[in-house]
């Protein structure tokens, strides 16, 4: 693999600070209780909130609070070489720090012995699916009524080239240094997800944190934007 900045500009033409182009939808699926699609490079994710609905069977129920299950899947056809179906490692992983994310930021004590199911589907992958996936979730969320403090939003950063960089695209995660995806809730910054994959000094983990803040903090408009626009729709009708 070549040079993947030069001049300044990354592969694609993108500045350093740059994110991908991001498309989202509220309210795509019928009969789902809230639902989201989002384009975000050559991501496609679909998410569909079911719930809060009694938790069955009885003994997994929590009498104080509901429980946030978020289901991370890829599609055997999102990627290049088949995908096995099914869970895999990386999927079940995904899943979890998803459910912990979102838990943290859902009214859940509102609803005891209750189950909110969380589906998100990854039908096209190219790098960043667990922030596109957070971003979709958090959008069905909110289109499901689900009370909240907040609307998550997710974003990474990276090292690309020694070059903190906004949101890898495929060649930059597979041959850079480092990935940090994050999720936060806007309001308060407050971290509600962060991993790191790769190395970076104390200095350009702080810089690529407040470039994936910035990131995040642009995605969060983008949902309002799509919630506001389902609304206006719904109303006109």
């Amino acid at each position: 693999m070549g040079e993947l900045i030069k001049d300044g500009l990354r592969i694609d033409g993108r500045k350093p600070d740059e994110l991908r182009p991001i498309k989202i939808e509220a309210g795509v699926l019928y009969r789902a209780d809230g639902s989201a699609y989002v384009e975000w490079g050559g991501n496609k994710v679909l998410a569909a909130v079911y719930g809060p609905r009694e938790l069955l069977p009885k003994h997994m129920q929590d009498p104080t609070k509901a429980v946030v299950n978020a289901r991370y899947n890829m599609a055997s056809f999102s990627v290049e070489d088949r995908k096995r179906p099914g869970p895999d490692r990386r999927s079940i992983e995904i899943s979890k720090v998803t459910s912990e994310a979102l838990e943290s930021v859902i009214f859940t004590e509102l609803f005891p012995r209750a189950v909110i199911d969380i589906n998100i589907e990854i039908l096209d992958a190219e790098a960043g699916t667990r922030c596109a996936g957070i971003t979709a979730a958090a959008v069905a969320l909110a289109d499901a009524g689900i009370p909240m403090r907040d609307i998550p939003a997710a974003c990474a950063a990276g090292k690309v080239d020694g070059q903190v960089v906004l949101d890898l695209r495929k060649e930059e995660d597979q041959e850079g240094e480092a990935d940090l995806p994050i999720a936060i809730a806007p309001r308060t910054e407050e971290i509600l997800l962060l991993q790191m994959d790769g190395h970076l000094t104390y200095k350009e983990f702080e810089e690529a944190l407040e470039l994936a803040i910035k990131g995040s903090k642009y995605v969060s408009k983008l949902q309002k934007e799509a919630l506001r626009r389902k609304y206006k729709k719904v109303e006109e009708e």
